[in-house]
């Protein structure tokens, strides 16, 4: 079954009668969210800074999300934000598994993530706890992102958030019944297609849109093709008491994947000289995929080492997110939020890969032990293993995820005199589920594919676990306005965990293992009830503004087991159930102290062409205690058990200054400058070697050294002119060098990514049925660089992986209003 056909009849159904209704309901009123406004001439805010909070929060508004390319992810519009790495291969930031995301040295699965304050958990590849921002939105429904840097607010419903978060709003419906029609054409067959159907004010007083998204984009280096679809429903419903809310989304994508290049010593000595910039996989040419396995039965060319090419890889992701909230004002000076939310996932990554490499060939022996023949390697073996999995060489790798969590938020502010008091309750509970599955893939190669769901007969389930997760959030807070320029902040919150993990499937072993793999099972609870913070906020001038903020945050323990890359952090990971009992008695979660300070600004000045300055310097503080490392070795297609060590302590210092010079009401200029230094705090153990006959301790020596992947300088700058008709801007990100091993013995060069956006609005006939007509072009990478766009720390030193950074492209974006 294609993917495409994966829609089901009951969605298709429930679109139709959901459009009918909105369209057929609607009355005409003003219309606040229009998009195309050809009569402006004045330029709208690039990067947005807050100035009601005690810590750096900055936002970026739906207009300027649209213009870093149209349908741009959120997160991906946040790289211009000060302190921010974020890479990906895609131009529109969609795809998740080379996704690379910093912020003030901390990685993307140890910030927060919200949607209308909804959870999003880790945003991890095969997430066991949410699902990343594109997919909870469609990016042309969103209003605004907005990043706090160096912590986020104690509201924010996160067990990962040691280093700040990313919260992103879903716009409002418009009082104007109307049609938003977007087409994009672009380069490598790129074409996406937006509807958005407003209702305008409807009977009850609701009023609400619906919107249908399908993209479909050919990767830039090999023939696959990035598909979806996606539906968003809102309705709003504004009372004399409250506000009523409802949104549900859903959405099915396929994103066929490439294999990061292995440099260094992750290449075998006998391919050191075969590095290519590209991993790129060689369906749909079937021939090519078996004529590929030069090196015996099932095995790639050596001469390419672990640099060869796979059939095909894809991620398969399915969800449904809905919410409905409430909030009611009893008073002038009270709102009580209430809010349910349910999201369910289903989806995949699977890959074609050969039988014989990363050993898998022993993995296959010990589900089949009849297999033997002589050794795991011996040709006799490898050809019984090439016959069990259809003879074409090539076996078919799933990793099936599930997730199925309901929660609610309920949230309280209370205005008492100079006081604001806040509080609220998350809770969350989700039953995620895993299994690694292999299938077999016939010599015709003609029953699968990367966008097909498999639904033969398995040759073997390798594990699959299920979890149990019940996570709390509590938080008060008081904010005092001790003078009308000086305001308080103080408060905490708590963290609890209870969760509980099984294997259903344990990993098997032959009879031969000396220390058999079994992974755990079993409860974990980690709760911290008290995480405190304090800030203040103190309007120093009419045009300046102080902060200062220190917070106290917790990661909790991931509910995960088996699998690989970042999921080896979780204790379920481990090979026996003693390792895991001596962790749950032994290791605490990951914590962070952060102090933040900083000055705003904003003037209306006179200094010749510049007429206005505004901005936001702020320096930090952080300290990562408790930091957990899988020192394992890696290997992405087979992992082995995680082997879990405490490796100490972070320190992380830091520098932001960010502003924007306008030059009347038609041009600014938007310029960030960031340092950052995060540096380990010691070195740390890692297994033993034999010393004049004596088991010794290696000493691994970290201490002192900057974390992989962060950049200690970054550069953000966009200059913007708008003309009323015609706009446009020119961005530029630049990325300092990374180091790529925990001993900083490689790293990879600085690079700076430019883009440009132009867009034209033409005129339209009053009263008729047209209300805007605009033309956008983008073009990303203009200079057509090339280097590391996402990196993987593998090892300590000598070696690591690298996905390419994609070409120059080119895009044109018509969007209709009707």
């Amino acid at each position: 079954m294609t993917f495409d056909r994966l829609i089901s009849r009951s969605a298709r159904l429930w679109c139709s009668v959901a459009a009918g209704a909105l369209l057929a309901t609607g009355a005409h009123a003003a219309d606040t969210a229009t998009p195309t406004n050809p009569e402006s001439t004045e330029v709208e805010q690039l990067v947005v800074t807050s100035t009601r909070e005690t810590r750096s929060a900055v936002a970026m508004e739906s207009q300027q999300i649209q213009r870093v390319l149209p349908g741009a992810s959120p997160l991906k519009a946040i790289q211009f934000l000060p302190g921010v790495v974020y890479r990906t291969a895609d131009p529109w930031g969609n795809n998740e598994q080379n996704l690379s995301l910093f912020v003030h040295g901390f990685s993307t699965q140890q910030l927060g993530y919200t949607m209308d304050g909804v959870p999003l958990g880790d945003q991890q590849y095969g997430n066991y706890n949410g699902l990343s921002v594109s997919r909870a939105v469609t990016s042309e429904n969103v209003s605004r992102v907005t990043l706090s840097s160096g912590a986020g607010s104690l509201g924010v419903p996160s067990t990962s958030n040691l280093g700040g978060a990313i919260e992103t709003f879903s716009r409002d419906p418009g009082a104007e019944r109307g049609l938003t029609v977007n087409q994009t054409f672009g380069s490598y067959e790129a074409s996406r297609t937006f509807l958005r159907a407003e209702s305008g004010e409807m009977a009850g007083g609701f009023k609400g849109y619906l919107s249908y998204l399908r993209q479909d984009a050919k990767a830039w280096d090999f023939d696959g093709h990035q598909r979806g679809h996606q539906v968003n429903l809102k309705l709003v419903r504004e009372g004399e008491k409250g506000v009523l809310t409802f949104y549900a989304d859903w959405q099915m994508k396929v994103e066929p994947n490439e294999d990061a290049t292995a440099m260094g010593n992750q290449q075998t000595a006998a391919a050191q000289s075969f590095k290519p910039y590209t991993r790129a996989f060689i369906y749909p040419d079937l021939a090519g995929c078996t004529a590929n396995l030069t090196g015996g039965p099932g095995t790639p060319p050596p001469a390419q080492g672990n640099n060869f090419s796979n059939c095909f890889s894809a991620a398969q992701r399915e969800d449904i997110l809905a919410y409905v909230k409430y909030a009611w004002k009893p008073t002038e000076n009270l709102t009580w939020t209430n809010q349910a939310y349910y999201h369910y996932n289903f989806g995949r990554g699977i890959v074609s890969g050969p039988v014989n490499t990363a050993g898998l060939p022993g993995l296959f022996a010990t589900y089949y032990p009849g297999l033997l023949v002589g050794s795991t390697t011996s040709p006799a073996t490898l050809t019984n293993i090439v016959n069990l999995f259809g003879g074409s060489g090539y076996a078919v790798r799933t990793t099936e995820y599930r997730i199925n969590r309901p929660g609610a938020i309920s949230t309280v502010e209370w205005t008492l005199g100079d006081h604001q008091i806040k509080g609220g309750l998350w809770f969350e509970h989700n039953e995620p589920a895993q299994q690694r599955a292999w299938y077999p893939m016939t010599k015709d190669n003609n029953n699968l594919s990367p966008y097909d769901v498999p639904r033969g007969k398995k040759v073997l389930t390798q594990y699959a676990n299920a979890f149990f997760v019940n996570d709390v959030q509590l938080h008060l807070q008081d904010q005092w306005r001790v003078t009308p320029q000086l305001l308080l902040q103080a408060g905490f919150k708590s963290s609890l965990q209870d969760a509980t993990g099984k294997f259903p499937v344990n990993q098997k072993n032959l009879p031969t293992v000396a220390v058999p793999v079994q992974y755990p099972t079993g409860s974990i609870e980690s709760n911290k009830w008290f995480l405190p913070q304090a800030g203040l906020l103190w309007d120093a001038t009419e045009n300046d503004q102080v902060f200062v903020n220190v917070q106290q945050n917790m990661r909790q323990f991931i509910p995960y087991g088996a699998g690989s890359g970042f999921y080896g952090f979780s204790a379920w990971s481990l090979g026996t159930q003693a390792a895991f009992e001596l962790f749950k008695k032994t290791v605490k979660p990951e914590t962070s102290w952060t102090y933040e300070a900083g000055l705003r600004s904003r003037r209306t000045v006179a200094w010749g062409p510049i007429t206005g300055v505004e901005g936001q310097i702020n320096a930090y503080d952080v300290k990562f205690s408790n930091r957990l490392l899988n020192i394992a070795p890696f290997n992405f297609i087979n992992p082995a058990p995680a082997i879990l060590a405490n490796v100490g302590g972070v320190t992380t210092k830091g520098l932001d200054v960010a502003g924007t010079i306008k030059f009347g009401p038609r041009f600014q200029i938007y310029n960030a400058v960031s340092f950052n230094e995060s540096k380990y705090d010691s070195d740390y153990q890692s297994g033993t070697t034999l010393v004049n006959g004596v088991s010794t301790p290696v000493t691994v020596a970290t201490g002192g050294k900057f974390v992989p992947l962060t950049p200690r300088w970054m550069n953000k700058t966009i200059a913007r002119v708008d003309l009323g008709k015609f706009d446009a801007q020119i961005s530029g990100d630049y990325v300092g060098k990374r180091y790529v091993t925990y001993l900083n013995d490689l790293s990879v060069k600085a690079m700076m990514l430019v883009d440009l956006q132009a867009s034209y609005s033409f005129d339209v006939a009053d009263g008729g049925m047209l209300k805007g007509l605009r033309l956008t072009g983008n073009v990303t990478n203009l200079f057509d660089k090339k280097g590391v766009s996402t990196a993987g720390v593998t090892s300590n030193s000598g070696g690591y992986t690298a996905f390419p950074q994609p070409p120059r492209q080119g895009f044109i974006t018509l969007s209709a209003e009707f």
